[in-house]
């Protein structure tokens, strides 16, 4: 079989690729560092280099276009308040007024509230000998985490989890068509309703009540409905979608080196470097899409202006060029900086309540569960388009 860099083929919805997607990018990182796929018309950058300078390079790879191939293809306008696809001076002022409402101080009033969760799903399990961990805790506690913090009725919030996560789902190995592009703002009018009849001391309040100066009109204004929803939207969509996988693959990899689990169990100091190898050694979203706004020179090759660059997030942190080893997982690596959460303006608005889960999730988990076995048999991936990690993964206890 020949070896030349024209036999790599990868497309992020191959679900045999997405199964193991690490041959091909370590292909692509070493022999087409700039790869292009035809069939879709795509570029990808897999060094972390590459994907580091085009993450901080907004000027030349803009997010306005789409978070979704899907969604830049068919010419989707980005919605209002969707900063994640915007870019400054939009994205700066959308995103200060979220940093507004989600506050430190929100944010560690929620750390009690996610080990009472913790218990209230892990506690039925012990001593059951097997359980699901994404169906049984992994995909309940972000969603009722987000909930705590938006103000959702637990009742609701079942629901909200199999929308996000059917909406995002690939059913088949293609693009999802645009009348199944996800509207995430939609499902949560009810409450936005509600909510402005019934102010309260929470983060729909304070975008209800928040004015600013728009960066376009220089008139002061409040927040229209449609830029509420879709903040609403996009933290359910990102924050629960992300840090369920995230669970779920320190339950994987810790399962696949018992030697490490064991000195965790031995040593909860050794928990936050943990999550953080897991998010530098499994990214949850390990794809973001760009589009160039001029031409670039890459690689000897000139990307046109208008064409869709993916940043491989997932591939570049494991580029021997900056972490040695880099496809061992190692609780004791010392990271200096990884690109899981992103770069620049578009850096992860959620990474620190991430990481908080991540960390309060393991913690409560081992004060249970010392050993532990993944089923592969029975394990099930789910495809997205920009998600990667595990809808099914039983454990025998």
């Amino acid at each position: 079989m020949s070896t030349a860099a024209t036999d790599i083929y990868y497309d992020p919805y191959d679900f045999t690729i997405d199964q193991d997607p690490y041959p091909v990018w370590t292909r692509m990182r070493e022999e087409m560092p700039l790869y292009y796929n035809e069939r879709y018309d795509f570029y990808a950058l897999s060094r972390y280099a590459d994907v580091e300078e085009a993450s901080v390079d907004w000027q030349t790879y803009t997010s306005s276009k789409g978070i979704l191939m899907e969604m830049v293809k068919a010419g989707i306008p980005t919605p209002p308040g969707l900063f994640i696809a915007e870019d400054p001076p939009q994205h700066d002022m959308h995103r200060l007024i979220l940093s507004r409402a989600v506050t430190p101080r929100r944010v560690r009033v929620l750390e009690a509230r996610i080990r009472e969760l913790c218990a209230e799903y892990l506690d039925p399990l012990v001593g059951s000998g097997r359980f699901d961990l994404m169906q049984d805790f992994a995909s309940h506690l972000p969603m009722r985490v987000i909930g705590a913090l938006v103000g959702i009725p637990d009742e609701y919030l079942l629901n909200l989890r199999d929308h996000v996560e059917e909406s995002a789902r690939l059913t088949e190995e293609k693009p999802q068509d645009e009348q199944r592009l996800p509207s995430i703002g939609e499902p949560y009018a009810p409450f936005l309703k509600y909510r402005k009849a019934n102010p309260a001391d929470d983060f729909l309040t304070t975008l209800i009540q928040a004015r600013f100066t728009d960066v376009f009109t220089k008139e002061e204004r409040g927040l229209t409905d449609a830029e509420i929803l879709n903040y609403v939207g996009m933290l359910y969509a990102a924050g629960v979608e992300t840090t369920a996988r995230l669970i779920g693959w320190l339950g994987k990899v810790l399962s696949d080196n018992p030697a490490q689990r064991a000195e965790v169990v031995a040593d909860r100091s050794l928990v936050a470097n943990t999550v953080e190898e897991t998010l530098r050694f499994e990214v949850p979203s390990p794809i973001q899409v760009r589009v160039t706004v001029k031409p670039v020179e890459l690689h000897g090759q000139t990307v046109e202006e208008g064409k869709i660059v993916t940043l491989l997030t997932g591939a570049a942190n494991r580029d021997p060029r900056v972490f040695s080893d880099p496809d061992t997982f190692d609780i004791h690596r010392k990271i200096d900086a990884h690109l899981t959460f992103g770069k620049g303006v578009h850096y992860c608005f959620g990474a620190a309540l991430a990481r908080i889960e991540g960390r309060i999730a393991l913690e409560e988990f081992l004060a249970r569960f010392s050993d532990w076995h993944v089923d592969m048999s029975e394990a099930e991936l789910i495809h997205t388009a920009t998600i990667r990690g595990f809808h099914k993964l039983p454990l025998e206890i």
